[in-house]
């Protein structure tokens, strides 16, 4: 194909391993020990690598074998290269034998609801070797290398099998120092937008009555809640909490919401894994493990509302 350089020829990889442990080893007995084969496959495998290679790699002595200088240079590349691929393999499919677990989540709820409650997860599952991936958007397809999936939106993704986790509403919240007095006061903040929502400052504005008094796309945008909650955390301006992200810095007091009126989300966070395939064990683990952690908190809005207004009585008290 234009613009593709053409791939180096290189020895079968099988003859290149044979020939790094028969180095190691100093004798193709135990090499071919090793590997499971004849000894006369490695003597053959060996004879083909140097005739590919144009050099002789071993001194075939009557007592044993020593190696060539080409050899003895070849060998240090070899055990360094099969070490990588070795490392790289475990790191990424596991050698240990125990159950894995392959997650991808949209990366604010991987910060903001899911690390800080993760370690419930490894208490209650040990044996469980957990990997967690993040992205900003979804693929359209599925990932057929995953287990699981927590994806934001109506849940209709061709390929997958979604169960929803939140029912979400959206209220502002700010730093305490930023605190407005009333809503029509949004008029003169700095207004903090997550765009690729289906909801966002428009609506919350038009369900509290202030449709055309406060602009609704002025302020500064974001393609990450994460990023919003922590300027807005900051003093920069006032972002759209979102019920499930917002929980810990209400209740630390990082964040406040200063008013009272929510507005519901239509879409939420799911739980998806491809169709047609079986849960793995670990899979239905975590299934359990999230389901039982959203159901306990109340990831919808009418808990977290009730505990804001409760903290605005007091301190009116």
């Amino acid at each position: 194909m234009p613009g593709l350089s053409t791939p180096r020829r290189l020895p079968p990889l099988n003859w290149l391993r044979t020939f790094e442990v028969a180095a190691r080893t100093m004798s193709f007995t135990a090499a071919a020990q090793a590997l499971g084969i004849t000894q006369s496959a490695v003597s053959q495998q060996m004879r083909l690598l140097e005739a590919t290679l144009g050099r002789r790699l071993f001194h075939r002595l009557p007592r044993g074998l020593r190696l060539t200088d080409a050899g003895q240079a070849l060998l240090p590349l070899l055990t360094d290269a099969f070490a990588r691929i070795a490392d790289g393999a475990a790191e990424i499919f596991g050698e240990s034998g125990r159950p894995r677990l392959m997650v991808r989540s949209t990366a604010s709820f991987a910060a903001l609801w899911l690390a800080p409650r993760i370690a419930r997860f490894r208490r209650r599952h040990p044996e469980i070797e957990f990997r967690l991936t993040s992205s900003i958007w979804p693929a359209d397809y599925p990932d057929l290398d995953l287990d699981l999936e927590i994806r934001y939106g109506s849940g209709n993704w061709p390929g997958l099998r979604a169960e929803r986790l939140t029912r979400d509403a959206l209220f502002p919240v700010c730093s305490p120092a930023l605190r407005p007095r009333a809503p029509a006061a949004l008029a003169q903040v700095t207004l903090l937008h997550v765009f690729g929502f289906r909801e966002g400052w428009a609506q919350w504005l038009a369900r509290a009555g202030l449709a055309g008094q406060v602009d609704a796309t002025a302020g500064l945008e974001f393609d990450l809640s994460l990023v919003a909650l922590e300027a807005a955390e900051r003093g920069v301006g006032i972002a759209l909490g979102r019920s499930c992200y917002v929980a810990d810095r209400l209740a630390s007091g990082r964040l406040v919401a200063p008013f009272e009126t929510v507005l519901p989300s239509e879409e939420g966070f799911y739980l998806a894994a491809p169709e047609g395939r079986e849960p793995s064990p670990a899979a239905a683990a975590f299934r359990n493990w999230i389901t039982a952690e959203m159901a306990a908190e109340g990831a919808a809005a009418p808990p977290l509302t009730s505990r804001a207004r409760s903290g605005r009585r007091q301190r009116r008290r």
